[in-house]
């Protein structure tokens, strides 16, 4: 959401931001409804005036007996009211058509956001270890886990359609440990404070962090008007909503693992088969709430904190710069870490940290103080996933897969599987 004030007085930076965005110009729209709009509680303004004047005047004239003067002024007075009810709604249709068109509008990007029309416009900024070399042909990880017995589209398919996987034995403990490893490193290294949120929300806080009302189509909605959360982003930015928190007690860092659930609407055809695109995943999510002056820097730390993930775990990644067509509706700047994937032979995206600057913070109200400050200036928000965890699963995988169909553990997992060094088929 945007300040129509600062637009007022910066049409032609928003209008060349929006352009960057691939958004023709809005400003002159924008200003013409906040126009109108101003000048009906101007308006309304005057003729409240008018109508306390007047009903002074009416005690005055029935004091001096003018009951002729009484009676012409409170058929002004009746006038003017309901002339102020019909300007009042007509004021609210105005304030309510200037916010849906702001609300529907992307965040700015950052200077140093790079420039494109879509996905091919993005920018590698590093890799990060080597791909492994095989002396097999390498197999994707439905063809891995099917083949172990331990993972199963079909049944999941007899239950809920496309989309959805049944993991069992030791791939399902893998997926566990997964979490548990990535949840114990952001909150023992990285001080985020675990947080277990509701899965369920209503459409303010959704509204809050940009999914509505533009990405109603990819969310599931209950017959109670609540909503499933598509990522506990959602819920943990959501913590600071309608609030005034004191400057000392920025910055605040939350993470929390929670299921996450999208229609993937506009998915069709992409990523049919396997884990890579689900209905239903896990992720580790991690938010920070910060002050403008260090919200750069936080992104740059929040990157470090899931990048480490895959260092932990001896993956190759590459770090990738999102250009302006690619970038989600709320970010200013996104820098999304994609994996190596033996079995596809490319690189995937595996969790994506951005940078929202206020753009949240206005819808959800979320504000702080400064001591000796009289004024409340807005936060900066900042999500990141530290890390898809069933993407992780497929990571590892892949990466580690044997000749034989089998998945070595890796070290950092080992004390969450138990010890476990190897999955094998079961033998019967």
């Amino acid at each position: 959401m945007f300040d129509i004030k600062w637009i007022r007085e910066n049409p032609q930076i928003f209008d060349a931001g929006m352009a960057r965005r691939g958004i023709g110009p809005q400003s002159e729209a924008l200003l013409r409804l906040d126009a109108e709009r101003r000048d009906l509680v101007s308006r309304l303004q005057q003729m409240q005036s008018r109508r306390n004047a007047a009903s002074k005047e009416i005690g005055k004239a029935m004091a001096a007996g003018d009951k002729d003067r009484a009676e012409e002024l409170k058929a002004e007075v009746s006038a003017l009211k309901n002339e102020m009810q019909r300007l009042e709604e007509e004021a609210r249709t105005k304030e309510a058509e200037l916010k849906m068109h702001l609300s529907a509008l992307p965040n700015l990007p950052l200077d140093e956001t790079p420039d494109g029309r879509d996905e091919s416009g993005n920018v590698e900024v590093r890799r990060v270890g080597a791909p492994p070399k095989m002396d097999f042909a390498p197999r994707q990880h439905f063809e891995l886990g099917e083949a172990l017995g331990y993972m199963d589209f079909e049944r999941a398919a007899k239950m809920s359609g496309s989309r959805f996987v049944v993991l069992t034995g030791p791939l399902a403990r893998l997926e566990r440990a997964l979490a548990q490893f990535m949840l114990d490193l952001q909150t023992s290294e990285h001080g985020y404070v675990e947080t277990s949120p509701p899965l369920l929300v209503r459409e303010e806080a959704l509204f809050g962090t940009g999914q509505l009302p533009k990405f109603a189509e990819d969310l599931y909605r209950t017959t109670d008007e609540r909503w499933l959360i598509p990522t506990a982003e959602v819920p943990l930015t959501n913590l600071v909503r309608e609030q005034i928190v004191p400057e000392s007690a920025l910055p605040m860092r939350y993470c929390a693992l929670t299921p996450c659930f999208r229609s993937e609407a506009g998915a069709a055809g992409k990523d049919t088969r396997g884990m890579i695109r689900q209905h239903q995943f896990s992720k580790v999510e991690l938010v920070s709430i910060t002050t403008p002056e260090d919200s750069r820097a936080e992104l740059d730390r929040k990157t470090a904190a899931a990048e480490e993930v895959l260092k932990r775990l001896g993956l190759a990644y590459r770090v990738v710069a999102l250009c302006t067509g690619d970038m989600g509706f709320s970010a200013q700047l996104t820098y999304d870490l994609e994996v190596w994937l033996p079995g596809q032979d490319t690189y995937r995206e595996i969790s994506s940290v951005s940078l929202c600057g206020d753009f949240q913070a206005r819808r959800m109200n979320a504000r702080f103080k400064r001591e000796g400050e009289k004024g409340a200036r807005f936060v900066h928000t900042l999500n990141g996933s530290g890390l898809a965890v069933g993407r992780a699963l497929v990571a590892v995988m892949e990466n580690y897969q044997n000749a034989d169909g089998s998945i070595t553990i890796p070290q950092a997992l080992r004390p969450y599987m138990g010890g476990m060094e190897k999955i094998v088929r079961e033998t019967t």
